[in-house]
Formats: C-alpha cells, sequence, structure tokens
C-alpha cells in the first residue's frame, strides 16, 4: 500500500472501524496474559521487601544484608539482558518466555530455603540472571504488533501489571506470612516465595503454548487482519527524533543511547528504592501488623495504575513523550517529599505517596515508549536491552546505598531525600536526552 493509499484508507470511516476492531482483537488475545505475567514477575521481583520483614528475625540478616541482596539481583539482570533479547529475535518470543519464566519459577520458589547471607546473594543473583530479558523482551514483542502511534498506551496498560502487583503484593504478602506462618513447620516467609514462585513456571508453559511469535505467525487473524497491520508498522511514524543508525556498531556509539540508560539508571534507581524499602517505611510510621502494612502499601497503587493509563493516552493523544515523562518524574519527587515532610502525619504521608506513586507508575512506560520510537527495527533488540540493563544498574546500588543510610541513621525517611533528587534529575536528563520528531 502506497503512502497515499494508506492515508486514504485512515480518512474511511468503514476503515478505521475495520482497524480499530482488528488492534482489539489483537489486544485481547495478547495483552491479558502478558499482563499476567507481568504481576507474577513483579510479584517476584519485590515480595522480598515483605519476606524481609520476617527473614530479619529468623535469620542473620541485617539491614545492609538485605539492601546488598536485594540489589545484586540487578547485576544478574544486567549481565544476561542484552544475549537474552538477541536470542529472542533468533528464536522467537514463545520459546524465550517458557525459558525465561519456567527458570525464575524455579529459583524464586528455592528462596524459601535460603539459611545465610552468602544463599541470599547467590539466589537473588540467579533471579536478575534468569528473569533477565523478560521486561524488554516484552517491549521488543510489541513492536512487533503495534505501531508507535499505538504503542504508548499499550505499553502503559502492560506496565500498570506492576502496578496492580503493587496493590496485591500488600495484602497477599502480608496475609501469607501473617496467616500461614507455623503452618508444616514453615515460616511465613518461606511460604510467600513458594506460593509466589510455581505460577511463573506455570505461566511460562502457557505463554509458549498460546502465543506467536509475529502477526504472520498468527492463525487466529486472516489475511486482510494481517495486512492491516502490516501497514500500519510500516508507514505509522513516531513521536520523537529517530536515530539514523542502523548497525549494532552504530548504536554502541550513539551517545543518545548512554544518555537514556543513565534516565533509566536514575529512574529505576529511585522507583526499586521506593519498593524495597515501603513496607520499612509504613512500619515506621508506627504500624506493626503485617497485614495492615500490606494494606496501606496497595492504596498508592491504585492510584498509580489510574494514572498510568491516562497519562500513557494523554502522551498518544497529543502525540508527546519528553515532557510528559518529565512531569511524572517531577511528580514522583514532589509526592515524596510531602511524605518526609509530613512524617508523624499518617494522613499528610499516604496522601503524598499516593501521588509519587502515580508519578512512578507512569514514567517508566513513557520511557519505554520514547526509546522504542528513537531505536531503529533493525537494532531494537540490542539496543532496548542495552538501555535496560545499564539502567538495572541504578537498582542494584541504590537499595545497598539506602540501606546503609538507613542502618546509620536508624531512620529510613533520611534516604529518601537521595529518592527525591534522583526522580529530579531523571526528569531534567530526559528533557535533554531526545528532541521532538520533526513534522512529516
Amino acid at each position: 500500500m502506497s503512502a497515499t493509499s494508506a492515508a486514504a484508507a485512515h480518512s474511511s470511516p468503514c476503515a478505521d472501524d475495520h482497524v480499530e476492531a482488528v488492534y482489539s482483537k489483537v489486544g485481547w488475545r495478547i495483552m491479558p496474559l502478558l499482563f499476567l505475567c507481568y504481576i507474577v514477575a513483579f510479584l517476584d521481583r519485590i515480595n522480598i521487601g515483605y519476606a524481609q520483614l520476617q527473614m530479619k528475625q529468623t535469620l542473620p540478616f541485617s539491614d545492609a544484608v538485605y539492601g546488598l541482596g536485594a540489589g545484586i539481583f540487578f547485576i544478574g539482570y544486567f549481565l544476561f539482558e542484552v544475549p537474552s533479547n538477541l536470542m529472542l529475535e533468533k528464536v522467537g518470543a514463545r520459546k524465550t518466555l517458557l525459558r525465561i519464566m519456567f527458570c525464575w519459577g524455579v529459583v524464586a520458589t528455592g528462596m524459601m530455603f535460603v539459611q545465610t547471607p552468602t544463599q541470599f546473594y547467590i539466589m537473588r543473583f540467579l533471579l536478575g540472571a534468569f528473569e533477565a530479558g523478560f521486561f524488554p523482551g516484552v517491549v521488543l514483542y510489541m513492536t512487533y504488533w503495534y505501531p508507535p502511534a499505538r504503542r504508548g498506551q499499550m505499553i502503559a496498560i502492560f506496565m500498570a501489571a506492576s502496578t496492580v502487583a503493587n496493590i496485591l503484593a500488600g495484602p497477599v504478602c502480608g496475609g501469607i506470612m501473617k496467616w500461614m506462618d507455623g503452618v508444616n513447620g514453615w515460616h511465613g516467609w518461606q511460604w510467600l516465595f513458594l506460593v509466589q514462585g510455581v505460577p511463573a513456571s506455570v505461566l511460562g508453559v502457557v505463554a509458549f503454548l498460546y502465543l506467536r511469535d509475529k502477526p504472520e505467525d498468527a492463525t487466529w487473524l486472516d489475511g486482510a487482519e494481517k495486512k492491516v497491520l502490516r501497514d500500519h508498522l510500516d508507514h505509522d511514524k513516531g513521536l520523537v527524533q529517530s536515530a539514523s543508525h542502523g548497525s549494532s556498531w552504530q548504536l554502541l556509539k550513539d551517545p543518545r543511547v548512554y544518555t537514556l540508560s543513565l534516565v533509566y539508571f536514575l529512574l529505576l534507581g529511585a522507583t526499586y528504592t521506593m519498593i524495597f524499602w515501603l513496607p520499612t517505611l509504613i512500619k515506621s510510621w508506627g504500624i506493626n501488623d503485617l497485614f495492615m502494612i500490606g494494606i496501606y502499601s496497595a492504596i498508592p497503587s491504585v492510584f498509580g495504575v489510574i494514572g498510568m493509563v491516562l497519562i500513557g493516552r494523554s502522551s498518544d493523544r497529543r502525540k508527546e513523550r519528553r515532557w510528559h515523562f518529565a512531569i511524572c518524574a517531577a511528580l514522583s519527587a514532589l509526592g515524596l517529599f510531602v511524605t518526609t515532610q509530613t512524617t508523624g502525619n499518617f494522613i499528610g504521608s499516604m496522601i503524598g505517596l499516593c501521588i509519587a506513586t502515580v508519578g512512578i507508575s507512569a514514567a517508566t512506560p513513557l520511557f519505554f515508549t520514547a526509546s522504542s520510537e528513537y531505536l531503529p527495527r533493525q537494532v531494537a533488540a540490542v539496543g532496548l536491552a542495552l538501555i535496560s540493563s545499564l539502567g538495572n544498574l541504578g537498582p542494584a546500588l541504590f537499595p545497598a546505598v539506602t540501606g546503609a543510610i538507613n542502618a546509620a541513621t536508624g531512620n529510613p525517611v533520611n534516604s529518601m531525600y537521595l529518592v527525591v533528587a534522583l526522580y529530579l534529575l531523571a526528569g531534567a536528563t530526559m528533557l535533554g536526552a531526545l528532541r521532538a520528531a520533526r513534522a512529516v
């Protein structure tokens, strides 16, 4: 289809209805399963934040040991993310998701047998190594199905799973640790890893059997529907400046790739510091019941889900990425600053966390939407994995730093000032990293 005929097709109401029907069909086919997989992935990644409340009572774990172990996950992630995405391009999404999810489910379950700091470090490293490639792999997978003009909202919907996981994590983790503690002679934190680890392996098998690697392989699409997707993927334009290079070597020499990696390093470091220490922060308000800590942890995430989808939709509608991201980063910093200034005031602190979570939840899908538009299709697999792996060094570093700050000061609020600064710097750096796409 020529550019003229494609434009004419877009202008026809009947054609538009058909296009929307095709994308609706695609969305309902692939998104619910990907959404569920990311919920499980995120639970297995962050449940250590809740488990450590009991682990430190039954195992020789200090705040410093916990902070280091939480961060080591991302070292494994860093080392294996680029190879994982390269394998996805060669063997396809189905086999890659099977390998990743089955193996990380086994390791996540095995966390229940940890007894020493060394075992804790090894298992966290292996969890990161096996999970590496899941998130950038799914983002890459979406570039096979959605053009840039639709990708922002779909990535936001997919990433809303992380916020839904945060909603579920608090009550579910708190409830398991409180009410299953002592069952079969196991501690509550051991049951937590068992109950939340096994589903990952099961879902890996389901993804392999249910998904298809590309539209051309989908038996549930007819020829006309496949043609609609291919025309849109070939003709729709991105909303940020695109790189001109088309080889991995040129990609490695592109300074903007490393600037984007720095943005993600700051963003992810701040976000996971918040996630890992949120239960401890809420406990510092004088709340000791594990289930209630979980309930209060979930409240901000409800606002995060709503904000993530609405802001992603606004970004697509206004055809703008950079300023939406910067505003989200500023909201994150503002909310956390409010929380630090209202310590002792439950309502004020909770309002601050809700504001922060809206910004935190919406920022990451905006970042990856802009990054996927910047990277040419030929190098998208390497580029997304490189940016993600370098960025994952942030959460490898900052939880350990904040753990040391908390151990030295005895107050988890003090480390939040560092997190506020990280968000502000991430927003400012993003504005300089990319320019808006030229009008076409």
